[in-house]
Order: C-alpha cells, then structure tokens, then sequence
C-alpha cells in the first residue's frame, strides 16, 4: 500500500495542504479554513477537553485501584445516559467488581459468577461490546436481565478493556431508564475504554514492576540470613532458597518473605 505524507502549513491566505508525491499544494482559502472551524460544536470541543483532561487524569494515577476508580468516574460524568459504572475483572471463573460507583453494580458483578453467564462476562469472553437497550425485553440473559431490573438497572452498555491482545476486563456503564444509550454513547465509551485500557495496562506493569523489585530486595535479604546462619556464601545460600521452595511447592519469593518476617518477629 501506497503510504502518502500530508502536510499542513498556515499562511496569511489560508492553509496550504501538500502530499508527499506532488509538487501542486491544494489550497483551502481563509474563508473555507474558518467555516471548518464554526463547524465543530462546542459540544464537540467540550468533548475533547473531557476526554483529554481524564486521559492525564487515568495516567496520573498512583495504582491500578486509583486508576479504576478515575475511570468509572469519568465514565460517568462523560458517557451520555450513564448513571452507574464499574469495572469487572476476571480472574478464573470468578468475576470481581473494582471500583463500582454502587453496591449495585457489584451484586450484578457477583451474581454473573454465580450463573455464569451475562453481558459482562461476553464482552469479556468474546472480545465485543454488548448493549442492551432495555431489560424488560432482553432475552439473552434472562436471569440476569430480571435482577437487573429489581436493581433498579434498565439498560446496559460493557465495553472490553484490552491492550496488546491482553485481556485486562470490562467497563460497565447502566443506565436507569431504556433506551437512554445512543449512538453517540457507544461512540464516546469505546474512547473511554481505550484511554482505560491504557492507563490500566500501565499501572499494572507499574505495580508488578515495584513487586519485582520488593521480591528481589526480600530474596537478597533471606540470602543474606541464611549466609549468616549456616557460614555460607551468596551462590549456597540462594541453592538452599531454591530447594527450599521446590520442597515446599512455594513461590522463591515468598519463601524468602516468610524468612525474613520469622526474622523480623524474632528480634522484636
């Protein structure tokens, strides 16, 4: 496929746009330029500083739970018809609920695991965003559609957050009346989900990152305790580490940190 370079240049006249394979500049006059701009809405502009300002705001986060709770909050105050949001994450077969902005939202988390089936776990699953316009004729999931509906939960809309082909979980929007997500709140929670989807993968690796390192800090500790107690060097002490946790079906990690918390208890 042909790649072509487009440039944009401004000049007193208007604007000059140029393609990398032509010398003829195309040229949009002053007049064309500032019609182009009346155009855009302000709601579409308002919209942008929205998903801006909560892009810096997901990626300024300390932690993967602060982040998730920066999403489901920005969710809600920039999706149209949403009223309650939550993430939903797998782990096995279970479905977890992370920041959920209602006791709500978690007990239709829970209560998926429990039949294993619903709109979440399908967006999950099948790689897809589910809409269900109203609960009251929704006949995919039945039983949950009618526990929704108890909830006080009319329509739903779940988006699949993912980056580099790992599944990270779903971003749940529901909404209190049927009907209330449209075209435009499909549109605007898919670019929710994408920041999402971002900003969670990199607390996460953040998070396992400082993990490593407090693990590597904790293995050099336990060496060093045991280098102590049995007089021997750094390379003997780590093989007894190894084999103490290949006896014990354990983590090398967390042998280490049983180690070194026996040692702590000791001298207080």
């Amino acid at each position: 496929m042909k790649r072509v370079l487009i440039c944009v240049a401004r000049f007193a006249g208007g604007v000059q746009v140029s393609t990398g394979d032509t010398a003829t500049p195309v040229w949009l006059s002053a007049r064309r330029t500032q019609r182009y701009r009346r155009n855009m809405s302000d709601r579409g502009i308002d919209l942008a500083r929205a998903l801006a300002d909560l892009a810096l705001t997901m990626q300024d986060q300390a932690g993967t739970e602060s982040t998730l709770e920066a999403v489901v909050k920005g969710a809600v105050e920039i999706v149209p018809g949403v009223r309650w949001a939550g993430v939903s994450m797998i782990e096995g077969r279970t479905v977890t609920p992370r920041a959920p902005s209602d006791p709500m939202v978690a007990e239709l988390d829970r209560l998926q695991t429990e039949l294993d089936e619903g709109p979440c776990l399908s967006s999950l699953r099948e790689h897809r965003t589910v809409l269900i316009e109203d609960m009251a004729t929704e006949t995919r999931w039945t039983r949950f559609a009618a526990a929704a509906l108890e909830l006080g939960a009319r329509s739903l809309l779940s988006f699949q957050l993912y980056v580099l082909q790992q599944n990270l979980g779903a971003l749940n929007l529901y909404g209190g009346e049927a009907g209330v997500f449209s075209e435009e709140s499909e549109f605007i929670g898919a670019i929710v989900a994408q920041h999402a989807s971002i900003a969670l993968f990199g607390a996460e690796a953040e998070s396992q990152f400082e993990e490593a390192l407090h693990s590597r800090d904790e293995i050099g500790q336990a060496k060093g305790i045991i280098m102590e107690r049995f007089k021997i060097d750094s390379m003997a002490a780590f093989r007894l580490l190894v084999k103490l946790s290949q006896d014990a079906n354990v983590k090398l990690s967390d042998i280490a940190h049983r180690i070194v918390t026996q040692i702590n208890d000791e001298t207080t």
